[in-house]
């Protein structure tokens, strides 16, 4: 569709050409004429003067003399919403469930979802409406999915969590009764694991999205539209609020609470409860502010080793002129 159209349907204003057509959408470096990128971060802006796109998703700040542009007031947004015009979502192969995925004659499967082949899907599963379980999910049995729930290849839903007693030495299993309930509007990445509730439920609130090979412990409860990046590792009955953001391969210690809007940066060990609104980054996590001074000095420490070594044989050398006997 031509610019006009394009700006219409993504609440954007156009400024150039309104006639330019766009068939598709790529990135700044790799667009080609008749395509469609985006300008999210500044620092990229000086891409405006080299990409072959026709038009340029942007901020509203942003300006060019050389390429048409759909100024946004969030133009991240902007941009996924003409993609999905351009280019829709994936289409799926067939309807329901595969022939060769096993649902169990017990589990219920809503209208409109889709199974892919090597699906395991236990007894006395609930699975809702238009929900997408793509190849070699399973789904253990008791667990509950909601509509519109997203499970890409090789997640695995409910298995028992991490719990033993140890009596004399050995290690012995506990029985994990629980069970895994996934809210509305969930997606999972691939290779994620979601451990059932030892007694009652690990929860997952609607709108949470994790990346890949995230891991969460049983009875823990993530709060609604979440963001949990690739290789995050939480631990077993934690509590996380409303709209956390934890980056990749940062681990949260176990009985902890998350508030809400809470940010972890990547690579962060959580051991401490977070309070609302705050960001914490490093292994202790601390408050955002106190790690980059930590950070600071940690790069510094051999130049500061040498002013010690530097200081201790000044001193050692004043003390022996102080000696009797000592001009």
């Amino acid at each position: 569709m031509n610019l006009k159209e394009l700006a219409k349907w993504i609440g954007a204003e156009v400024i150039g050409d309104p006639n330019i057509d766009i068939t598709s959408a790529n990135t700044l470096e790799e667009a080609r004429p008749g395509q469609l990128s985006f300008l999210a971060n500044a620092k990229y802006a000086k891409q405006l003067e080299t990409t072959g796109a026709s038009a340029v998703v942007a901020g509203l700040a942003v300006s060019s003399s050389r390429v048409a542009l759909l100024k946004a007031q969030n133009p991240y947004y902007a941009f996924t919403q003409a993609v999905v015009i351009l280019h829709g979502y994936r289409k799926h192969p067939h309807r329901g469930a595969h022939p060769n995925a096993y649902v169990d004659p017990t589990a219920t499967i809503g209208e409109g979802t889709v199974i892919y082949p090597g699906c395991y899907v236990g007894s006395a599963v609930k699975v809702g409406r238009d929900c997408i379980l793509y190849p070699n999910v399973v789904i253990y049995e008791q667990c509950v999915l909601g509509d519109r729930v997203t499970v890409h290849a090789g997640t695995v839903i409910g298995e028992d969590g991490f719990g033993y007693a140890t009596h004399n030495g050995q290690h012995h299993k506990i029985p994990q009764v629980g069970n895994v309930i996934i809210e509305d509007d969930v997606e999972l990445g691939a290779n994620c694991t979601i451990d059932r509730g030892t007694l009652g439920s690990t929860i997952i609130g609607h709108g949470t999205k994790t990346s890949n090979l995230v891991a969460i412990g049983h009875n823990t409860v993530v709060g609604p539209h979440a963001l949990l990046v690739a290789q995050v590792g939480i631990a077993g009955s934690v509590c996380i609020g409303h709209h956390a953001t934890i980056a990749g391969q940062a681990g949260v210690a176990g009985h902890l609470k998350l508030g809400d809007n809470v940010t972890v940066a990547a690579q962060s060990g959580v051991m401490n409860d977070i309070p609302d609104q705050t960001t914490v980054m490093g292994a202790p996590a601390m408050p955002v502010s106190q790690a980059r001074r930590v950070i600071s000095i940690f790069t510094q420490l051999p130049a500061l080793l040498d002013r010690i070594k530097q200081l201790e044989e000044a001193v050692s050398e004043l003390s022996a002129g102080d000696e009797p006997g000592k001009p």
